[in-house]
């Protein structure tokens, strides 16, 4: 478990954050530019002393202002990622990668470089210099060395953020497999959702210095901090379900979501895999009686949970599709007093195959 209660004061701007997550997993710290992220993190590495508070990771105190404990940044086996990989300009690769093994402590060290290696497609990069890789792969032999350093937690200084679209999906599987083999605690720092979607186990909404919520990324998906921060756009539900059947020629899959199943269109997948699914609430529709007759493939019952104000004249629906799974809908005022919509209420959701974003999941694989 990584805990935190911490406050830092600035000249006009006030850290106040308390966090309790879980570990191994991904922590995304999600929030706009200037809430406070970096800050944070540098306060869990302990490159930045806190005016007031504690940071706990399982179970060994890092940082007690209160008891006067302070361990030194070297001790704390935190590796660090930053956004410009900050590498050894004069060492190749191999030798930056060395760097970081020579820092880990002997009797912790059980990932090895072959591994890391492996897990990160940087076999063919040894003989290079940094100048001599693209940004994707300088961010590849950046998180290579953090690794080496055999650290109890992994932070991310939004690791993607300086590169373009490309080089942000070449770096993001390798993310990805870290996630799924490795049993390292993470915390990823982020203001893109999509990568948020992506990589994080547990998030933690900052806003203005401060954490408004938190929990897994199912819970936050639906939850109306999240709504201010990325948008009405964006609004929607993130979904864990397991893959029950696959439909290779067609590049479908069947997914059990909530009561019911989900038909996704995705290209790789396979039976018994854990996929997230997310859908957007302007992408469903409701309806009050079983649908026939229809294109659309998928039609989940439910029952309405709740019913919010949304931007203009339209409301937000929020359909409980049982086994905790909750779905929101965006429709008009208009509609939802035509169709008598009322909390309590059975109805159908209504999902395209296409709409269903989907990315397999497998956590702590090691």
């Amino acid at each position: 478990m990584l805990r935190l209660s911490v406050v830092k004061r600035w000249e006009g701007f006030k850290l106040r954050a308390q966090l309790d997550a879980p570990t191994p997993g991904v922590v995304a710290l999600f929030g706009r530019s200037g809430c406070g992220k970096t800050t944070l993190i540098n306060i869990i590495s302990g490159l930045l002393q806190p005016d007031e508070g504690r940071v706990e990771l399982d179970g060994v105190i890092l940082t007690d202002t209160r008891e006067r404990v302070r361990v030194p940044v070297e001790r704390r086996r935190i590796g660090y990622v930053f956004q410009d990989a900050r590498l050894f300009p004069h060492l190749g690769v191999l030798a930056n990668l060395r760097y970081g093994w020579r820092r880990a402590p002997i009797e912790s060290r059980s990932i090895g470089l072959e591994e890391v290696l492996a897990l990160l497609g940087l076999e063919r990069l040894l003989d290079r210099r940094p100048h001599q890789l693209s940004g994707g792969e300088r961010q590849r032999v950046a998180l290579g060395r953090a690794l080496l350093s055999q650290p109890r937690l992994l932070l991310l200084d939004e690791p993607l953020a300086a590169l373009d679209a490309a080089r942000r999906e070449e770096v993001l599987p390798y993310l990805e497999t870290l996630r799924d083999k490795l049993s390292i605690p993470m915390v990823f720092v982020s203001h893109q959702l999509d990568e948020v979607l992506r990589l994080a186990t547990h998030v933690a909404l900052m806003e203005a210095g401060e954490i408004v919520a938190s929990g897994t990324l199912s819970d936050i998906s639906v939850r109306p901090e999240l709504r201010a921060i990325v948008g009405p756009e964006a609004v929607g539900a993130v979904l864990d379900g397991v893959v029950t059947h696959l439909d290779s020629a067609h590049g479908m899959a069947d997914v059990q979501i909530g009561r019911g199943t989900l038909h996704v269109s995705v290209l790789d997948a396979r039976v018994n895999a854990r996929m997230r699914i997310q859908l957007l609430a302007r992408d469903i529709i409701l309806a009050t009686e079983p649908p026939r007759g229809l294109s659309v493939r998928n039609a989940l019952e439910g029952v309405i949970a709740e019913l919010s104000e949304d931007v203009g004249q339209a409301m937000l629906v929020k359909v409980d599709i049982g086994a905790g799974a909750a779905v929101l809908s965006r429709v008009t005022r208009h509609a939802a007093e035509a169709l008598g919509l009322r909390v309590g209420m059975t109805v159908w959701v209504l999902v395209k195959a296409v709409s269903a974003r989907g990315h397999t999941y497998r956590a702590g694989e090691r």
